[in-house]
């Protein structure tokens, strides 16, 4: 089985990079200044930034679906982020390293399938997630707090 898992783009964050604290706060984005590893996981790179870092905290529409499930959450992007991270049939270490919830969604946004994994599991739980014929698509989760971390494609 051939699994693509992306993350996401930097294109509607870049506005934000640069601006001062005050006018995130008006947009109810935060910046943090990275101070422990892992713990802030960019979801452009797919990776735990390193101490030192500048993440930003905000609001993103990860699952766009005009469905109930249509959702929203918080996400971590590194400030000045470019390249978006690809990973082809492997498991990257940010997602690897924690508990996730695994939803399988069907063309039209429906969840088919969901299962709460360790990282170190997440394979298996694409392959029985993709073996559905109604599941399209794959939207993982960190499971402690919930947010959205990467979508995951049949490759």
């Amino acid at each position: 089985m051939s699994y693509r898992i992306s993350g996401l783009s930097p294109a509607p964050f870049r506005h934000l990079f640069g601006l001062d604290d005050a006018v995130l706060a008006e947009q109810s984005i935060r910046r943090y200044r990275v101070d422990a590893m892992p713990g802030f996981p960019c979801r452009i790179g797919l990776e735990d930034l390193p101490v030192g870092a500048s993440a930003l905290l905000l609001n993103y529409e990860h699952q766009p679906a005009e469905s109930p499930y249509r959702a929203r959450g918080p996400i971590f992007v590194r400030e000045g982020a470019e390249d978006v991270a690809v990973f082809a049939n492997r498991v990257p270490e940010v997602l690897a390293r924690r508990m996730l919830s695994v939803r399988g969604y069907d063309a039209a946004g429906y969840i088919q399938a969901a299962e709460v994994v360790d990282g170190r599991a997440l394979e298996d739980a694409i392959a029985r997630s993709f073996a559905r014929e109604d599941v399209d698509y794959l939207h993982v989760h960190y499971a402690g707090r919930g947010c959205y971390a990467a979508r995951v494609e049949r490759g």
